[in-house]
């Protein structure tokens, strides 16, 4: 038999139960500023006179400014630097703020030195290419949408980089020599479908190695065997509706828990079973919703509402407005939480969607609060505006699919 140390087993007893009682805490924490948050605005109507304001001047000042100038906490994100361009630049076409010309000029000639001799985007000159600045660098090209942003992506050298990180089981990593998980996926579908060097060659595969990352809680996980996760289930439902084989996930399944996963006290959305709320989110799991909406529609279903989502639209934009906005510009993870460019980006990303339900032929809106808090439409597959997702696929298709010559496939 095996002898157990009983000094050891009160030790990982006694750190076992201070870790629970901290997320408690910490639960409580939130939980306690979140019901300030509400009860400021319910006590006091007055308060953001009387309707919940979008505050977007302040978030307007906030991103411009980040265009031209970071603070030295923005250190850490040296290897994230087409990121903070889209982040910024997408949360800009969301407040229907204008790019001017020769802020949109820089940051073209920026993310030129950004891509790489061998195809792809790096986190920043001189670095290795990378499947996630790649998306976001183009994505960001997308955006600005001239003739100058769209001829700095080689595609040529895009499609090679493209296959120098496909996996003979269909998967992606997300550099050569680097890890494997769905986002990769993800964002390669994107940039190819983008700029037209998609062909079922290059996905081969990749359908059936994303559908073995839905598990048994209905989500998708990160790579086969995890926890379902708002971001990889995202990145995994959007990837499949781009090769046209989204039918083929648990459609059922996956709807019971994205719709489980909107907090029903918070209104926002958290990423896991059992996690707290994070306005990122916002977007990741209310993204899902217009997605599988349609996938439901084209299956036959025939009680879908033509006027709204499958959530709670107006619980999701409370939390965002009343809770997730910081007074001098930005929004944020969660009232305690300091602004930054990710969560500006993803709160509005997700505040749009909540607003806007259908397409170019049906439209219906639910604005809540002043029509001034209205944002722009998003895309809900490539997460920029849908007239430039038009734009570019137009452009883009008016050119040749690259041929790729490698004999290795």
């Amino acid at each position: 038999m095996w002898q157990r140390d009983g000094g050891q087993l009160f030790k990982k007893n006694f750190f076992f139960s201070f870790c629970v009682k901290r997320a408690v805490l910490r639960c409580l924490f939130v939980h306690f500023l979140l019901h300030s948050s509400y009860q400021l605005f319910v006590i006091n109507p007055s308060f953001l006179c009387f309707r919940p304001a979008l505050l977007r001047e302040q978030h307007y000042q906030y991103l411009k400014k980040g265009l031209r100038h970071l603070s030295d906490a923005y250190e850490c994100l040296d290897a994230s630097r087409p990121w903070l361009c889209f982040w910024i630049l997408h949360s800009l076409e969301l407040l229907e703020e204008p790019i001017p010309t020769a802020v949109a000029s820089d940051v073209c000639q920026f993310l030129a030195r950004c891509q790489s001799p061998t195809g792809g985007f790096a986190g920043g000159p001189g670095q290795h290419a990378h499947l996630a600045p790649t998306y976001a660098a183009v994505n960001a090209l997308c955006i600005i949408g001239t003739e100058e942003a769209y001829n700095v992506i080689n595609r040529e050298k895009l499609l090679d980089f493209l296959w120098s990180v496909k996996q003979p089981d269909g998967s992606f990593v997300m550099h050569v020599g680097g890890e494997v998980d769905v986002r990769s996926a993800y964002c390669a579908a994107s940039v190819a479908s983008l700029t037209n060097i998609l062909t079922p060659k290059l996905f081969e595969d990749t359908t059936n190695w994303i559908l073995s990352c839905q598990n048994w809680e209905g989500g998708l996980s990160g790579v086969p065997g995890l926890e379902a996760h708002g971001g990889y289930t995202f990145c995994g439902t959007a990837a499949l509706v781009i090769l046209g084989k989204e039918h083929m996930l648990d459609l059922k399944a996956l709807l019971r828990w994205v719709v489980s996963r909107q907090m029903r006290f918070e209104g926002g959305f958290q990423g896991r079973c059992n996690k707290l709320v994070d306005g990122c989110y916002s977007f990741w799991q209310a993204g899902l919703l217009p997605l599988l909406h349609r996938a439901l529609f084209k299956e036959g279903e025939s009680e879908l509402s033509r006027q709204r989502w499958m959530f709670e639209q107006q619980a999701l934009q409370e939390y965002i407005l009343l809770c997730c906005q910081n007074p001098a510009g930005g929004l944020l993870d969660k009232p305690g939480k300091s602004r930054d460019f990710y969560h500006t980006c993803y709160c509005l990303s997700g505040l749009s969607i909540a607003q806007h339900f259908g397409n170019m032929d049906l439209h219906h809106e639910m604005i809540l609060g002043k029509e001034e808090n209205r944002l722009a439409p998003t895309h809900p597959v490539y997460n920029i505006c849908p007239e430039k997702v038009s734009q570019a696929l137009q452009h883009f298709h008016r050119l040749v699919i690259p041929v790729f010559l490698d004999s290795n496939y």
